[in-house]
């Protein structure tokens, strides 16, 4: 695999080394993050940021303190339709984030495991500075696929989701194309390695990390 280019401008020595998982909802990006969290990729310690998983303790008050009512509100809303945090809502991610690091106090070469943040061009650029991304993974996971991992709970993070009905499951997929898929370009001009992982109906965790274990560090 060819190596990754580092971007410019960035102090090397400020910032983590990151991996973020791509996929669509239900490939499987949080059991995997927890796996990896769990076990290390290449020979390293990784720490799981599960941005939608941050959002949700939130919305319901589960030792967050880093969001206003005022902000609170906004992140429910937002879950409830399916929508991004724009740009302009990026200081409220950011916050979630610098706190996760704060609490973590992780290792200089603990790699960052991102899930759900950055989900579009907009909020990538700006964890550019947070940030040094290292590889992305792409969990590659056809619309069928992901409804058949839905129904059967493959990767078993879907009990008490109350957002898997299949019109939301539709309004998330759609949005992942338009909005989320773009990143793995995005990521590609800047030098960044994309690491494809085919996601079938019964592909667990382990299976996708084993597997990325098979392939050479970026």
């Amino acid at each position: 695999m060819a190596a990754i280019h580092r971007e410019r401008g960035e102090p090397q020595s400020a910032c983590p080394e990151a991996v973020l998982l791509v996929g669509p909802t239900g490939s499987g990006k949080t059991p995997l993050g927890d796996a990896l969290e769990a076990r290390g990729l290449w020979g390293r310690p990784c720490a799981h940021f599960d941005f939608g998983r941050t959002l949700r303790a939130c919305v319901l008050g589960e030792g967050q303190t880093q969001v206003t009512p005022q902000e609170c509100a906004l992140l429910r809303h937002r879950l409830e339709t399916d929508a991004l945090l724009e740009d302009a809502h990026f200081p409220i991610a950011e916050r979630l984030f610098r706190a996760f690091l704060g609490r973590r106090d992780a290792a200089a070469d603990t790699l960052i495991v991102l899930n759900g943040l950055p989900r579009h061009v907009g909020q990538a650029g700006r964890m550019a500075r947070l940030v040094r991304m290292w590889a992305v993974v792409h969990l590659r996971c056809p619309e069928e696929v992901v409804l058949a991992r839905v129904r059967r709970d493959a990767g078993g993070d879907r009990e008490g989701r109350d957002d898997d009905d299949q019109a939301r499951l539709s309004r998330k997929l759609a949005v992942f194309r338009e909005r989320t898929e773009p990143l793995l370009a995005y990521y590609r001009e800047r030098g960044v390695e994309v690491i494809r992982l085919d996601v079938g109906a019964e592909t667990t965790a382990e299976a996708m990390r084993t597997e990325l274990e098979r392939r050479p560090p970026p």
